[in-house]
């Protein structure tokens, strides 16, 4: 049972991290896997997924919420949404491959549901960028680079 709880854990973390909310999942994820208790690659995949989710929430909120942008409960200033806005404007739906970098990945991946960026192209590119990011964590942490 703490197996699963383990994995839920990550899960929840990873999800968490990739919403807007300012959490972290890589201490719990280096945690699992210095533990030596649980399969890489499972680790790999539920916090990718967890990962993915979580920005997809974010993409939800800017395909959805974009209208409500000056009400004050908004959870990015408009300063911060303008910036990303230029960003993913001048580079495109590529990047996204930045969706996993602190502080510029969150409200990347909310402006690209604002930019109405399509559904299926937003989750290829994210995926990748998320499990990229926690396959290179997980090779740094078991010393495989």
């Amino acid at each position: 049972m703490l197996t699963l709880a383990a994995y839920l854990g990550l899960f929840f973390s990873a999800f968490g991290a990739a919403t807007l909310l300012p959490l972290g999942s890589e201490v719990v994820f280096v945690s699992l896997l210095l533990s030596d208790a649980y399969l890489v690659w499972l680790l790999v995949a539920v916090a990718s997924v967890g990962n993915v989710l979580g920005s997809l929430v974010n993409w939800l909120l800017g395909r959805h919420l974009e209208h409500f942008r000056q009400r004050t409960w908004f959870p990015v200033s408009e300063q911060r949404l303008q910036q990303a806005q230029g960003w993913y404007a001048r580079y495109g739906r590529w990047s996204l491959l930045l969706s996993w970098v602190p502080i510029i990945g969150d409200p990347l991946t909310l402006v690209a549901g604002v930019m109405r960026e399509r559904c299926w192209v937003f989750l290829l590119i994210v995926s990748l960028a998320k499990t990229g990011r926690y396959l290179v964590l997980a090779a740094l942490t078991l010393g495989l680079i």
